[in-house]
């Protein structure tokens, strides 16, 4: 399976293009299947990468790669190979995951991500006016909310002054004062205000938004300024703080104090470790890390983005937590768009703005099919139902084949396949009717329902809305059947014809040789003196291993000796594998010390001669050997089975 999962990974980043028959030439054909210029110069680029020079080398070797892959699925298409059930499902399986995530971020995701990227790029000044929805939020309160922020834009419509509106009518007890001024804000804002956000980067300046809602309630949002947005910026710090307790303090004098040192010289991080009452960020040269926008006071944030360049300190500033100066570290400038995506893309992905923007969706294709529900069908079901429909106990009536819903051309859902839905929705019926009447209920379960199922119709469309997408999937099945046609004709035969892999050994042993090999003698000693290690070295220069082993382990066991059989250039020791070392006998390695403190060398006792691998020591390479020569044997009978045909104009057009 693993296998399989790389070839069909290799393949699916290399998909093709669909070509158009009138502008796209077709390169070749291998029986009956055609394949277009467009088709192979994007697998070409995307293979051979910055390598993609279209010179005729490049391109023919290419061709001739991609052709005996054509050749090969030709060949599993005439075996059926294609119409083997469990082959079906596993692509059935491929084509639901692919529609899923496709789906999502065709219509979705890649719409996010270019309007979070397009935003991030200018911060907005904005002002609000809000009404809180007070109580549980049910829709009673949210009905009074919104009644009355409607009221306040329909004053504001009429000439009412922004500012006095909010200093007068907005529940914001923070901003309300100031005449609703909330500054400066940049996208993204935190979970649950996407519209509010949506609102300040689509109203134009000097204007006003519609009532959109958060978590907190309903707000107005005006539009003060734009600017190209500040980023963030990674900061250090010295601060003096004002000292109730000691009035003698002057905290304006100690700053200038640590300026002028600056000044003279003095280190930034020895500075701020000498003068400032931030001890935290004091004992790390003053660093506070890295600030975007709306954090700070906008005396601190307009110094610290005033600065030019890293190293850039400011001169000293006031804040209500005492007197700073500021350091430039760094600036985090935004990069390309396939450089930020990644990042955006974790933040959409965990904000409500992707939910709400799945749910747009489906209102989009339910509007586009024309979805109709038919209301005398759905008032006759509902009608019928009891309280018993809250309960597990509830099961459906006799099946209807009456039409309850429908859109697109085909798609059309009938009573019984919506009451087979409602079984399984049991926990549903119970927790949203706890709070709704029962009418309300069988509403929301049928747009819990018809959502799902326009969704499913989408994904059906998939193939004819996005060419690339039929394409997507072709590769997949191309992949999934040279997959199945390689092991059949080629890996199988080769690991299962024992007489086969027998005669190509025995007629190509000579390519299957063992390196320079001896029989070898590992000597490892436990102590860690070095007079032990020089007298065992000494001896097992002289000495047999029995020998040796006799002499040192007298007074306890601290030397082990094994023997084994080396080749060279597959032992652990460097100096073995080491093309400039000679292997003669009597060799010894030099010392290598063991995690343990341990210590070993190895000598060569024998030297053994150059002898020919048996089959079974060799059979993995003459497995894959033979995979090699049947696939080049199955590739000529392919080419004899179907005629491939090569448009000679079309490639000397495409070669540079």
């Amino acid at each position: 399976m693993q296998i399989r999962l790389l070839i069909i990974t290799l393949i699916i980043l290399t998909s093709s293009l669909v070509a158009d028959a009138q502008n796209d030439p077709v390169l070749f054909s291998v029986g009956n299947t055609k394949v277009y210029e467009s088709e192979f110069k994007y697998i070409y680029e995307k293979t051979n990468g910055q390598k993609a020079d279209y010179s005729k080398g490049s391109v023919n070797e290419y061709l001739d790669l991609y052709i005996k892959f054509k050749l090969k699925v030709e060949k599993a298409k005439e075996m059926k190979i294609d119409t083997i059930p469990s082959l079906q499902q596993e692509l059935d399986g491929y084509r639901r995951q692919l529609s899923d995530s496709y789906l999502i971020d065709k219509e979705v995701k890649e719409r996010l991500l270019r309007e979070a990227y397009d935003r991030i790029k200018k911060d907005v000044n904005i002002s609000h006016i809000m009404v809180a929805i007070k109580g549980r939020q049910t829709p009673k309160d949210t009905l009074e909310a919104f009644k009355k922020i409607s009221d306040i834009k329909e004053q504001l419509d009429k000439g009412k002054g922004f500012e006095d509106a909010a200093k007068t009518l907005s529940e914001d007890p923070y901003s309300g004062k100031t005449g609703g001024r909330l500054g400066w804000i940049t996208a993204l804002l935190p979970n649950g205000f996407y519209h509010m956000e949506s609102a300040a980067y689509n109203t134009a300046k000097g204007k006003y938004s519609k009532p959109v809602r958060t978590s907190m309630g309903y707000h107005i949002i005006k539009v003060n300024e734009t600017r190209k947005a500040r980023g963030s910026m990674e900061l250090a710090h010295i601060l003096i703080r004002k000292d109730e307790k000691n009035p003698a303090k002057d905290p304006k004098a100690l700053i200038q104090t640590a300026y002028q040192a600056l000044k003279s010289g003095k280190d930034f991080e020895n500075a701020a470790r000498e003068f400032s009452d931030d001890k935290k960020s004091a004992a790390k040269g003053g660093y506070l890390g890295f600030f975007g926008i709306g954090v700070n006071e906008p005396s601190f944030e307009d110094a610290a983005f005033a600065l030019k360049k890293d190293g850039d300190y400011s001169e000293p500033i006031k804040t209500s937590a005492g007197w700073h100066i500021l350091k430039r570290i760094s600036k985090a400038e935004l990069g390309r768009f396939e450089e930020e995506k990644n990042r955006l893309q974790v933040k959409i992905e965990q904000d409500s703005r992707f939910k709400e923007a799945r749910t747009a969706i489906i209102h989009k294709i339910k509007k586009n099919g024309n979805y109709k529900v038919d209301e005398k069908v759905l008032s006759r079901f509902t009608a019928s139902l009891d309280k018993q429909f809250l309960t597990t106990k509830w099961r459906a009536p006799k099946k209807s084949n009456e039409t309850l819903f429908s859109f697109g051309e085909s798609a059309d859902y009938t009573l019984g396949d919506f009451t087979d839905a409602l079984l399984r929705m049991g926990r549903k019926r119970s927790t949203i009717g706890r709070t709704t009447d029962l009418k309300t209920l069988v509403d929301v379960l049928l747009e819990h329902y018809s959502d799902e199922k326009a969704l499913e119709y989408e994904k059906s469309q998939l193939a004819e809305k996005y060419p690339d997408f039929k394409s997507l999937m072709r590769e997949y099945e191309e992949g999934i059947l040279l997959f199945e046609v390689t092991k059949k004709e080629v890996w199988d035969k080769a690991s299962q014809d024992t007489v086969g892999l027998e005669n190509y050994y025995n007629s190509n042993s000579d390519n299957y040789t063992w390196n320079a090999r001896a029989e070898a003698s590992t000597y490892t000693l436990k102590s860690q003196s070095e007079k032990i290690l020089g007298k065992t070295r000494k001896l097992a220069g002289k000495k047999s291993s029995e020998d040796v082993l006799k002499k040192i382990n007298k007074n306890g066991n601290l030397l082990t000796v094994t023997t084994s059989k080396m080749e060279k250039g597959k032992t652990k020791y460097e100096y073995l594998n080491d093309s400039k070392t000679k292997w003669v006998k009597g060799l010894m390695t030099p010392t290598e010390t063991n995690n343990d403190d341990s210590s070993t060398f190895v000598k060569l006792e024998k030297i053994l001669p150059k002898e020919k691998k048996s089959l079974k020591e060799a059979r993995g390479y003459v497995i894959a050997d033979y995979q090699d020569e049947l696939e080049r044997q199955w590739i000529e009978q392919l080419k004899k089975e179907y005629a491939v045909k090569i448009n000679q104009e079309t490639l000397s057009n495409l070669i540079r």
